[in-house]
């Protein structure tokens, strides 16, 4: 029998991709630039073939974009925007097909690495949406209006306001688009290291004798946890833009 060893690499190597193309450039391509690449001509081709007939009973990629259209609008615009959020269901819904296909890529042979797992990626999706609620609450409430409602808002007792207003601007302004990166990133470096984990097990096991590797916990857990992804790549797609589609509804619909 083989001896079993393991040797688990560190995190940096399970995140950090060295450039390929025009490696002293501020345009340098490595793994991480070619899986959103690739996120991208997913989402635009999606689109274009569903949209591209217009039957009157969709089927195969119609009916896959008319259902993810039908599902943006009624499950996350309606019941966070209402009919004034239904401009925003084209944006919203090629947010989420494009963040989920930059989750997906985690369990895709090859690649194998969700583009999300890196900080850079979230940080640009929270504050293009922090920009985008902000922007939206100036246009419909004006300048005063909007850092009023969100900073003074009513029902508050005024002597509150010391406590209240301090918070607002914090939770608004702050905390909003800090925890929009750091939750899509956690959970998808997190996802990333454990099926890192669980296939370093399972591929010491099958050096030291192969047929290990049919029953112990590590390549069971690895079967698991690869098709968890799939839904953990679902789930934070749609969490984000369920956020976003809130907070940009929230700054559209002020409190009264």
């Amino acid at each position: 029998m083989a001896s079993f060893a393991l040797e688990f690499p560190p995190i940096s190597h399970l995140v950090e991709w060295p450039a390929f193309l025009f490696e002293d450039s501020p345009f340098a391509v490595n793994k991480i630039t070619l899986i959103f690449l690739f996120a991208l001509v997913c989402t635009l081709s999606l689109f274009i073939i569903g949209g591209r007939r217009q039957a009157l009973v969709p089927t195969g990629v119609q009916n896959l974009v008319e259902s993810s259209v039908d599902f943006i609008r009624e499950g996350v615009v309606m019941q966070t925007m209402g009919h004034d959020g239904l401009s925003w269901v084209p944006f919203l819904t090629s947010l989420f097909f494009f963040i989920f296909f930059t989750n997906i890529t985690g369990i895709i042979p090859v690649m194998q690495m969700p583009a999300n797992a890196r900080m850079a990626m979230p940080i640009v999706f929270a504050v293009m949406i922090w920009v985008l609620f902000i922007a939206v609450g100036i246009k419909h409430q004006g300048p005063f209006g909007y850092v009023k409602s969100v900073l003074f808002p009513p029902g508050v007792p005024k002597a509150l306001y010391v406590l209240v207003t301090p918070i607002e601007f914090i939770s608004t302004f702050l905390v909003r688009p800090f925890s929009l990166a750091v939750r899509l990133f956690a959970n998808l470096l997190a996802g990333h290291i454990l099926l890192v984990t669980f296939g370093v097990l399972a591929a010491a096991l099958w050096a030291a004798k192969p047929t290990l590797v049919i029953v112990p916990l590590p390549f069971l857990m690895l079967v698991f946890l690869t098709g968890f992804e799939v839904l953990v790549a679902f789930l934070q797609a749609y969490i984000f833009t369920i956020l976003a589609a809130v907070y940009i509804g929230g700054a559209m619909h002020p409190e009264h």
